[in-house]
């Protein structure tokens, strides 16, 4: 019997692997994101979390494994057919990645006039609304991104992810660089939006706050593969030494990070 539609899953990753030379990045990665599922793999600096996010993305190649997108295999399609998969996309970006030379309802509609070559005034009131979403007025539409706070840049970096109403989102660290109010508010900010979208969304952080607050479910990736998977609810249970450790933030423990000496 096949499976049904709704039993694929919205991302599926199997044995990925990934390398740089001799540095082995992916060793194996398996993950399914389900429909409408928000997960959050957590992980630290250099573990891999991004060349996951580009492998998904089609920015890098994997050397073996499998990526699929609602079940159709996606590594090497053709730019065109891979143009096709993208659109079902939308992406935070840990920095902003707003374009200095728009304005800022340019930079929430590029996709819309670039991507899907909307006229200007039907893509600005689009934008607009977006704004408007993540708690931004109409005037903070007509401002330059250098006039914007680390705040603000993150809100217009959520509007610009949500305004395709892509199927799927990645967030790429996305309270980075945030004081702790902000963070709590731009993952309110991201619950709110993937909800109302009815979007897949597929994060990747360091940050156990936004991690708790933002996913269904939480994999830990470590040494190219994902160690433990679960609820969000059950993370503090996973009897896992190596999950432990991460989400309190201690030094000792079967974790060892590098230190130089000089």
């Amino acid at each position: 019997m096949s499976a049904r539609k709704s039993d694929i899953p919205k991302i599926r990753v199997r044995n990925l692997h990934k390398r740089f030379g001799r540095n082995v990045v992916l060793d194996g990665l398996n993950l399914d994101v389900g429909s409408a599922e928000s997960v959050v793999v957590i992980g630290g600096s250099g573990s891999g979390k991004s060349v996951l996010l580009k492998c998904i993305l089609g920015l890098i190649e994997p050397e073996d494994g499998s990526i699929e997108i609602d079940g159709r295999p996606v590594i090497g399609l053709p730019p065109a057919e891979r143009e096709i998969i993208n659109r079902k996309f939308g992406m935070l970006f840990q920095a902003g990645a707003l374009f200095d030379s728009l304005r800022v309802w340019e930079n929430v509609a590029f996709g819309l006039i670039q991507g899907e070559s909307m006229d200007r005034a039907q893509a600005k009131e689009i934008a607009t609304a977006k704004l408007a979403a993540v708690g931004l007025s109409e005037a903070v539409g007509e401002l330059w991104p250098a006039e914007l706070s680390g705040g603000m840049k993150k809100r217009v970096g959520l509007a610009r992810a949500i305004a395709t109403e892509p199927e799927i989102i990645f967030f790429d660290e996305p309270t980075t660089g945030l004081d702790p109010i902000m963070a709590d508010v731009i993952n309110d900010l991201i619950v709110k939006c993937v909800r109302e979208l009815g979007a897949t969304a597929l994060s990747i952080t360091h940050d156990m706050a936004s991690a708790r607050k933002i996913a269904d479910r939480i994999a830990m990736l470590y040494k190219g593969t994902i160690i433990w998977n679960g609820a969000t609810d059950e993370i503090d249970r996973s009897e896992n030494e190596f999950v432990d450790q991460f989400i309190h933030g201690r030094a000792e423990g079967p974790i060892r990070m590098e230190v130089r000496a000089r």
